[in-house]
This record gives C-alpha cells, sequence and structure tokens, in this order.
C-alpha cells in the first residue's frame, strides 16, 4: 500500500507540473541550472575535486552538454562506491568522463573503472583530466560498442567480480545492458541505472518513442526483477539503485 502510494504521489508531481515533469528532476548544469532548490542542493552538499569541476565546465561547452551525469548525482554514486568499498565498477557511457573520473577518485590506488565509449572525441575531451588528477591508470577506456566490452569481461571470467556498474548509454538497449551487468556483478554489487524517468515521457510514451517505451518496459520489469532489491530517485533525470541479491 505504502509502494502504491509513492507511485501515485510521483505520478501527481509528473502530471500537474506544466512542463509534464517532475519539479524534482533536473540538474544543477543544466535545465535545473535556474531552479534555487538545485542550487541550494549543490551549493550545500557539493565537494567537487578541482579537476572535476575543469572538466565539468570544458564539457558545458561541448554542443551535447546536456549528456553530463549531474555533479551531485556522480557524487551520491562515489559515496556509493566508498559505502561499499568497491574497487572495481563499469561505465556503460562514458561521454567525456565526469563520472568516470569521480567514480576512480573515490576508488584506493588499485581500483579499475572499465568506462564503455564509441566516440574517440569524448576520450580525448577526457584523457587530459584524468592525467592531471593523477587516476588515469584506474580507468580502462573501451572505445568499442558496450556489449562487445561486457561480452568480453564475461568471457574472459570476470562474472561475479564486478561491485558497482553505471548504465547511462543508448536507452533501446538498457535491458541489454542490465542483463550483462546482472551477471558481471557480486552479490549485494550496485547497478545504477540513469535517464529513468526520461523528463517524465516514461508516463505514456508515444508510439514512435522507442527509448521511452524500453525505458517504460525496463523501469516496470526491475519493479517485479526479484534477483534484487531496488529504489527508484528523482534525482536528475531519475536514477535506479539495483542491488543484487
Amino acid at each position: 500500500m505504502a509502494a502504491d502510494l509513492g507511485v501515485l504521489f510521483c505520478v501527481a508531481l509528473l502530471l500537474f507540473s506544466g512542463l509534464g515533469h517532475s519539479v524534482f528532476v533536473g540538474k544543477s548544469h543544466s535545465g535545473g541550472k535556474d531552479d534555487p532548490i538545485l542550487q541550494y542542493v549543490a551549493n550545500n552538499s557539493l565537494r567537487e575535486h578541482p579537476v572535476l569541476t575543469k572538466l565539468k565546465l570544458t564539457t558545458l561547452e561541448h554542443p551535447w552538454r546536456r549528456m553530463m551525469v549531474a555533479s551531485e548525482e556522480a557524487q551520491f554514486m562515489a559515496n556509493l562506491i566508498r559505502l561499499i568499498n568497491a574497487t572495481k565498477a563499469i561505465e556503460i557511457g562514458m561521454y567525456t568522463g565526469y563520472n568516470a573520473l569521480s567514480m576512480a577518485l573515490a576508488m584506493p590506488d588499485n581500483g579499475r573503472v572499465v568506462a564503455c565509449e564509441i566516440e574517440q572525441s569524448y576520450f580525448d575531451i577526457a584523457k587530459p583530466f584524468f592525467k592531471e588528477a593523477g587516476v588515469e591508470h584506474k580507468i580502462d577506456v573501451r572505445l568499442q560498442e558496450a556489449v562487445k566490452t561486457l561480452d568480453e569481461l564475461l568471457q574472459s571470467g570476470e562474472a561475479g567480480t564486478y561491485d558497482f556498474v553505471f548504465i547511462d548509454a543508448d536507452k533501446i538497449n538498457y535491458d541489454t545492458y542490465y542483463e550483462k551487468s546482472l551477471e558481471l556483478i557480486r552479490t549485494k554489487g550496485i547497478i545504477a541505472i540513469d535517464n529513468v524517468l526520461w523528463s517524465g515521457k516514461v508516463l505514456n510514451p508515444a508510439e514512435d518513442d522507442v527509448s521511452s517505451k524500453a525505458l517504460d518496459a525496463l523501469n516496470k520489469k526491475l519493479h517485479k526483477d526479484e534477483r534484487i532489491d531496488l529504489s527508484m530517485l528523482t534525482v536528475a533525470d531519475g536514477l535506479t539503485i539495483a542491488i543484487k541479491r
């Protein structure tokens, strides 16, 4: 009953928002930069490494800057990494490397982040910042389709050895990424899934909106998936935390 009421409350917020999305959904660096609540959160909780700040400012000059993970979201995930003492992580969809860098900084010196990306130009932006922060040795960037990288990790015997996975790439393949990530993480490992609210478009996806339909289907699947415990959070554009049982 409580869960049903919680869902109804979130739906009500989405429906009664004039723009069709929750007032709690946004990123402090993009879209929500003029939201005083989001700025209050950033001003009073964000503890950003100086190299992360430099990378963020560089990324904000990029035409696709909205793709960058919210700083407050990245910090939350970095704290989860510290909480579970993670030393092995995967990022599916690195973009310019803000979150990969954030995760690497949260890990001990022997930590490893496998970052999946297909655009060389994004890696070219990220690489000097990885080096400046002193964590270049922790970040293994794989410039190829993410599914291929995940399959290679499984084939090399790394199933059940990863502590944390962040999924933030093409939405139509989210289910595939999730299933392979579930194989790769250990028991009590965490899969964090970004954009699960998709600016509210998951509420009633248009027939031709394949991304929204894929996200909606995955959200409904996760809710019933007995292999995990989960929480869907209204941070940034929606973030699901799935813990492998």
